[in-house]
């Protein structure tokens, strides 16, 4: 695509061969690539984004914006993590319990199809649709420039300063423009700026779908205030936006409920919003001046100069987002649209540098979008332009969140990791409250979607609201946590608490199958298949679903190491040690798959989107090759089976086949399944898209490329477990392994050169390569480095 000078215009430019690409773009009354920087780390456009999906991200974790890089008028969209519409909220129905158990006794007697009408007609909740995570709103900069004029043309992102810019020229003037999300101030900044004086004029303006008012609150002060609601109903927070306008020269003034900058040499806009969200007791809305709180974040921001707020902004991104290197090599088309990249890639194209691109992303918006202190990463992160998202944006803890936070540990953002945990504690006293009611139980359940209002009941259909799993699900994070930092005193206050929790929940909801002896969870779904009885039914809740029982199985060998590691044996510990042991565990089907449930009914759709009986591969650690090589055979045919009806069809389900494929040590099918995610669930902007734009797939992305290039689940460091022989040279650096050990890998024709291996907490390592396994005791901040025999 060009931005073309002659009518202002937008069109396709088709190239016919890609290496053309740079040297067509190079002349013309187009777009010169002499200003485009030769990055590897940038995402850049020879055009505006002509909507939401091709604008480009920037966030400090609370403050999120999407930038469109227009010339004439120019749409920065805002949001604030914590901007929901309300209750009402789903609660337990009366009677549940009872019905519960009748639907359970249908279950256990073979009857499937009874069970889940029970459950459907008295015991799942309404959903309550739509109570969604909203825009916070757009910011509208009105110039007086003539877009007929335009050359030299570019927007891009650079993920090594998270600033976006815009640049491009009008008779002979150069105008730009930087956007960011700052962490240090607390406020997104847009700088506007030309190469000649007194000719930057803009009008400011602010608005929103609904609920709110915008006021000029002085001469250099924009103001839009409002509540959330759904059409008056629903309502939510309180928020309140501000802008702080200051120019270089030239003169601002209000002028109505928008400001005027005239004739400026510059002009600098410092944007704060808050809400009124009390994320540890929603109910109860927090007492702050959301307008005093505004003002005084955006006047601080303002005292600073530009180059100042600037400055410390990179220097704090890059803390984090500069402890992991990736070099594919193939830099070739950095210098070529990232849109045209993907394009090329969509036509059956191999661009390295772009899965490197791609990968760094995925790193960059979870430090855009989680940052300790505030919300977790939702559906969307916290990039959405709507008051009504899909599925609300909320927070789906039955794969949806969990896939959010699979890079954080290994992708060394540890720190980042820390909204989720804050999250899924605040769910507790919700969650033993739904135990005891629902299910009769002692401990904390949460199933399979929830919001910032903690509700915790199973809503809506069967197949994926009969499903109390969710919770345990997210306290495997917790026990992550540990296994890859060594943070004991996190391991004592905080993960092994919550993983007690559903330990407990587990040991009182399982139940003994009168045929097999063994304990099964349910009746509960697998997420969020369904199955055709022996009798020619449909149904979707089983008694010992696989996954059910996975992740039962990881919850109470989660809760064994923690407390061997911290010294506890105790009575629970003998009761959990016999639960375990007595589980029913999944089983192979006579096709030789791994069985979704507990029997081998006929799938209704052998394609679905989601897999979750192989939560055992990933992301547990139930399957391996070393201890249960069976499985892994029985996985890779599920996975095989379906692929070829239709699965992988969304971008977050084809994520996980990433992973899975790393898992069973598939380098081919690595590499494939990471091409198919860019050429059929990538968008221009490299969002993810289900579709509709989901960012889990991102993160699953990216997680998939680590979990290729080091592994450490099975107690050992594996290196390049997984690597495709396309990536045929490269270096990687700054990737974590359980044990807290760095590593950096290098590699020539695909065969290990050298890998680094740092540990930061001292101890015991043991590295995997090539059939070779060597053992080393590394001493706190200490290196060994390691040839292709694995020798120092």
């Amino acid at each position: 695509m060009s931005y073309i000078c002659a009518n202002g215009k937008y069109r396709m430019l088709h190239l016919i061969v890609l290496i053309l690409i740079i040297a067509v773009t190079s002349g013309g009354c187009g777009i010169s690539n002499s200003k485009v920087q030769s990055k590897q780390l940038t995402l850049w456009y020879d055009q505006p984004a002509e909507k939401w999906l091709e604008a480009l991200p920037l966030g400090n974790g609370r403050l999120g914006a999407m930038v469109f890089g227009g010339v004439k008028n120019e749409r920065v969209q805002l949001n604030e993590d914590t901007l929901w519409a309300g209750p009402p909220v789903p609660e337990v129905k009366e009677g549940s319990l009872e019905n519960y158990m009748k639907a359970r006794e249908a279950a256990l007697a073979g009857d499937n199809a009874l069970a889940e009408s029970i459950i459907s007609k008295k015991v799942l909740s309404e959903r309550i649709v739509p109570r969604s995570y909203q825009t916070l709103g757009d910011l509208r900069l009105e110039f007086n420039l003539e877009e007929a004029k335009v050359s030299n043309y570019t927007r891009r992102l650079d993920l090594e300063t998270a600033i976006a810019k815009t640049e491009f020229e009008i008779d002979g003037v150069t105008y730009t423009r930087e956007v960011f999300s700052s962490v240090v101030d607390n406020v997104i900044v847009v700088n506007l700026t030309a190469n000649k004086k007194g000719m930057m004029s803009v009008t400011i303006k602010l608005d929103r779908p609904d609920d709110f008012e915008v006021v000029a609150a002085g001469r250099d002060i924009l103001q839009m205030s409002g509540q959330a609601s759904h059409k008056g109903k629903q309502k939510g927070v309180h928020y309140n936006c501000q802008i702080q306008a200051v120019s270089k020269g030239g003169k601002i003034y209000a002028d109505g409920n928008s400001l005027k900058i005239e004739k400026a040499d510059s002009a600098t806009l410092y944007i704060s919003a808050a809400t009124d969200l009390n994320a540890d007791n929603p109910y109860s809305p927090l007492k702050t001046d959301l307008k005093a709180l505004c003002d005084a974040q955006t006047k601080q921001a303002a005292a600073k100069k530009y180059a100042q707020a600037r400055k410390e902004h990179v220097e704090n991104h890059r803390q984090l987002f500069d402890r992991v290197s990736l070099d594919l090599g193939d830099q070739m088309l950095a210098e070529t649209p990232t849109d045209e990249r993907l394009n090329a890639v969509k036509q059956g194209k191999q661009d390295l540098g772009l899965v490197a691109l791609y990968f760094q992303y995925g790193r960059y918006l979870l430090m855009s979008s989680s940052r300790p202190g505030n919300m977790p990463a939702n559906l969307q992160g916290i990039w959405n332009d709507k008051i009504s998202a899909p599925w609300n944006a909320d927070y789906h803890i039955n794969i949806n969140m969990q896939m959010n936070y699979w890079v954080a540990e290994v992708c060394n953002l540890s720190e980042c990791h820390q909204p989720f945990f804050d999250f899924v504690e605040r769910l507790v006293p919700s969650g033993k409250k739904t135990a005891k009611e629902l299910y009769g139980c002692r401990g904390f359940v949460a199933h399979h979607t929830t919001d910032p209002w903690l509700w915790t009941v199973p809503i809506g259909k069967a197949k994926y609201g009969m499903w109390p799993f969710g919770g345990a699900w997210s306290t495997q994070h917790f026990m992550q946590h540990y296994r890859f930092t060594q943070d004991k005193e996190f391991l004592k206050t905080r993960a092994l608490p919550i993983i007690k929790e559903s330990a407990v929940f587990f040991l009182d909801y399982l139940v003994e199958d009168p045929k097999t002896k063994k304990l099964v969870a349910g009746p509960a779904s697998s997420p969020e298949n369904s199955f055709v009885t022996n009798d020619g039914k449909s149904a979707t809740v089983d008694m010992g679903a696989a996954m059910s029982q996975e992740i039962v199985w990881d919850t109470f060998t989660n809760y064994l190491e923690a407390a061997e590691i911290l010294g506890i044996d105790d009575k629970l510990s003998d009761e959990i040690k016999n639960a375990r042991s007595r589980l029913a565990l999944p089983q192979i089907g006579t096709d030789g798959r791994l069985m979704e449930w507990s029997r081998e009914f006929k799938e209704k759709q052998p394609g679905h989107r989601h897999i979750s009986h192989l939560y055992g591969l990933h992301p547990g650690r139930q399957f391996t090759f070393e201890h249960t090589p069976d499985y892994m055979e029985a996985c890779r045919k599920t996975i095989e089976y379906r692929l070829s009806h239709g699965g992988g069809h969304t971008g977050w389900s084809r994520a996980w086949i990433i992973n899975f494929w790393a898992r069973l040590r598939d380098p081919e099918n690595v590499y494939n399944n990471i091409q198919a995610l860019l050429a059929k669930s990538t968008l221009t902007n490299l969002f993810d898209t289900h579709p509709p734009f989901q960012i889990d797939g991102n993160f699953g992305g990216t997680a998939g490329i680590a979990e290729a290039l080091l592994q450490s689940h099975e107690g050992k460091i594996d290196i390049l477990p997984a690597l495709p022989k396309q990536w045929n040279k490269g270096t990687v650096k700054g990737l974590v392994a359980r044990g807290n050990f760095t590593v950096d890998v290098e590699w020539e024709q695909a065969k290990l050169k050298k890998a680094t291996i740092k540990s930061n907490s001292g101890g015991p390592c043991t590295v995997s390569y090539g059939g070779i396994t060597k053992s080393f005791d590394i001493a706190k901040s200490k290196t060994v480095v390691l040839n292709s025999k694995l020798k120092q």
